[in-house]
């Protein structure tokens, strides 16, 4: 039946129960016409929506290519202080002197020496504290943290440092603080610790806060005459992730695991190439004795005069052990990406600024070297190294990039022999490259024809685009060309895999976290999944950001001190990371003139639907992912071929609670969360069919029982 035929017929039926209802009574003449128009404006709503509805065949008999283990991840940056300061446990800034200005991060009074002869080679900085000289004066220093030093009322924290006492013993009084406060006291915890011998040697001691303090200070007051060494001064919760000393802040690392990531890209990112070689990330200097792991000047730091942070150093507490054993923790595979002899190509135009192509064997080293310290036996060079640091058994590690976002011809002439020794030494380890910063165009494509000429397992893509790209609208089409989550179902199926190791949705004009773009990610992500034959990871960028230290944004993770907040994409990524699935199947609806079957990607009469399906062996499920990015309700109906019967599908919503701009927030953290549901499969003719209402501008899963 015809749609005018449909709201034809309901209104002459609706008329004519009018006319009956009120005939008898000439008066009620104006209220049986109200009562007309009424009744035939919802009978053609109801035909609208008999006429609207979204038919999507599910075939559940037939499974497709299966859906990597490492399809959704997670990419780390130290980026927005995500390192110290942000993941890393360390609750002291500078904690070694080491910073260009040695003092940055500190105040010191009263009668403190400087000196460059401790005991780490490669951290040689100390503070020697002596009397004042008065009765009544002090000596000391106080750090002021990052962004202050965040504690909890009654929770317990691990002071710990380097001392000696030239003169046989000494002490000092360790607070925590708040200058500002309007108590009797500065000072709310504090402890004593002796000190006693010439010789370096560590001290700890446990501090209890007895008040909750966001932005509280680390005050150190000499309380001898006797003069003290320090070296290495600390602050860690005695709460860590996995409670390690040199460990991860508890929720933010816990937020990692709960998403349940399939791989793990570090340490960058950009910083992985530095501003100037001597200033990129060196792994070999991230492991250790975490005394002797020397300071590093953040790629970050002065990047944007714009959101400028003189005091963003490297302290490498977190180092690329720590990253193995997070990547173990969370159960992900390790991705770590090694410089290819380039600095930033961004920030350095001129050749000299990069190594030669005869002075690349280090970098090629870096590569072989990693490998073993991952895998290698515990007997092996750098596999001993490993074990020394408490890890004997091997990282199993599969993967590893040569390069972050590097192009054109000085990137693809010197990837050739960091390829050709890996594969000599290693073969079984996957090779990624990049085809560089941009998503498409001439170099895009030069990049992927250089990672096919050489052979590299998988291609890193990043694009940072707009809601045009994401939803690929004629005008992103235009402009950009293949986007949308459509992007990859015309890639050659032969060569390269794909990895989208860093995307985000930047709203035009409002470059910041907010529900829209992180629902147009979900959107893009079922192109994603439909092609997990091509596609083997993606991760979102960037993961981390301090809400009083950011530089970029959107950030998937937001944190102050003490509290944190999972973004919109957060969750969005965790959905289909927790609903990885398998194998992929075939998602398909009829095309708007009604000849043939296409996917569900935002095209032509599919009313901004997007969609996506996969089968999980391990529940024997169903998995179904829909978007709905238009700003009205969709009504759907999925027929699942192959599955007779009634069934009760789970379903898990993500939707806005009012504006599209809407964010969880430190305050609300959980104001936009993934709810829970049902909703009834009926038994159908031929196949079990979901008839269901998809709420506007939202992200909505459906898990069936096969």
């Amino acid at each position: 039946m015809f749609f005018h035929d449909i709201c034809l017929f309901y209104c002459k039926l609706l008329t004519n129960f009018a006319r009956k209802k009120l005939s008898h009574n000439r008066n009620n003449f104006t209220k049986a016409m109200k009562l007309r128009l009424f009744l035939v404006t919802a009978a053609m709503a109801a035909a609208c929506a008999v006429q609207a509805q979204h038919v999507m065949n599910v075939n559940t008999k037939k499974t497709g290519a299966p859906v990597p283990e490492t399809m959704y991840g997670l990419f780390f940056e130290d980026i927005n202080f995500a390192a110290d300061g942000g993941l890393y446990g360390e609750l002291v800034k500078n904690r070694s002197f080491e910073f260009p200005q040695s003092y940055m991060g500190w105040r010191v009074f009263g009668n403190v020496q400087l000196k460059d002869d401790g005991p780490f080679e490669r951290c040689p900085h100390y503070v020697v504290l002596s009397d004042p000289g008065h009765s009544e004066r002090r000596t000391g220093l106080q750090n002021e943290g990052y962004f202050g030093i965040g504690v909890e009322k009654d929770k317990e924290y691990r002071f710990s440092v380097w001392a000696k006492a030239p003169q046989g013993s000494s002490q000092i009084r360790v607070q925590l603080i708040n200058e500002h406060a309007m108590y009797e006291r500065q000072n709310f915890s504090e402890v004593k610790l002796d000190v006693s011998g010439n010789e370096w040697k560590r001290y700890e001691v446990t501090i209890k806060a007895t008040r909750t303090e966001p932005k509280a200070n680390l005050r150190i007051f000499l309380s001898s005459k006797n003069p003290i060494c320090l070296e290495h001064v600390s602050l860690f919760p005695a709460d860590t992730y996995k409670n390690r000393q040199n460990g991860l802040r508890r929720d933010l690392a816990q937020a990692l695991e709960d998403m349940h990531p399939g791989v793990f890209r570090f340490p960058g990112g950009c910083i992985v190439e530095g501003t100037t070689l001597d200033t990129r990330y060196q792994w070999k200097n991230t492991i250790g004795p975490v005394e002797n792991r020397p300071l590093n000047r953040n790629r970050w730091e002065d990047t944007f005069d714009h959101r400028y942070f003189a005091d963003y150093y490297q302290s490498y507490g977190l180092g690329f052990f720590e990253f193995f054993q997070l990547c173990e923790d969370i159960g992900a595979e390790p991705l770590p990406v090694l410089s290819v002899g380039l600095s930033c190509q961004f920030q350095n135009k001129q050749e000299s600024a990069h190594a030669a192509m005869d002075e690349l064997q280090p970098f090629i080293d870096d590569c072989l070297d990693l490998i073993e310290f991952a895998n290698g036996p515990a007997d092996s060079e750098w596999g001993k190294k490993r074990a020394e640091m408490g890890h004997p058994a091997p990282f199993n590690m599969k993967f590893i990039g040569v390069g972050n976002e590097q192009w054109d011809t000085p990137y693809f002439d010197r990837l050739k022999p960091f390829v050709k020794a890996i594969r000599e030494k290693y073969p079984d380890i996957k090779i990624v490259g990049t085809s560089g910063p941009d998503s498409e165009g001439k170099m895009f494509e030069k990049g992927w024809d250089a990672m096919t000429e050489q052979k590299a397992d998988l291609v890193d893509e990043h694009f940072y685009r707009n809601e045009q790209w994401f939803l690929a609208t004629p005008e992103g089409k235009e402009k950009y060309g293949n986007c949308g989550a459509m992007r990859y179902d015309s890639y050659p199926r032969k060569g390269p895999k794909v990895f989208a190791g860093e995307y985000a949705c930047h709203g035009k004009g409002k470059k910041w976290n907010h529900f829209e773009t992180s629902l147009y990610e979900a959107a893009f992500m079922t192109g994603l999944e439909r092609n997990a034959d091509i596609v083997e990871m993606a991760t979102y960028a960037p993961l981390f950001a301090h809400v009083d230290g950011w530089q970029w944004r959107p950030d998937m993770i937001w944190y102050d001190n003490l509290r944190m907040f999972k973004s919109v994409s957060y969750y969005v990524q965790q959905m289909y990371a927790t609903n990885r699935g398998t194998n992929v199947l075939s998602l398909t609806t009829s095309d708007a003139l009604g000849k043939k079957q296409v996917p569900v990607a935002g095209q032509e009469g599919q009313d901004g639907l997007f969609a996506s399906a996969v089968y999980d062996k391990d529940t024997n499920e169903i998995v179904v992912k829909v978007v709905n990015t238009s700003k009205q309700q969709q009504p759907i109906a999925l027929n699942l071929q192959g599955m007779k019967g009634e069934r009760t599908a789970k379903t898990l919503t993500l939707s806005h609670n009012g504006s599209m701009d809407d964010e969880n927030t430190l305050d609300q953290p959980e104001k936009i969360k993934p709810v829970e549901g049902t909703v009834q499969c009926e038994a159908g003719a031929k196949q079990t069919v979901l008839n269901d209402q998809v709420p506007a501008m939202s992200f909505r899963l459906y898990r069936i029982e096969k």
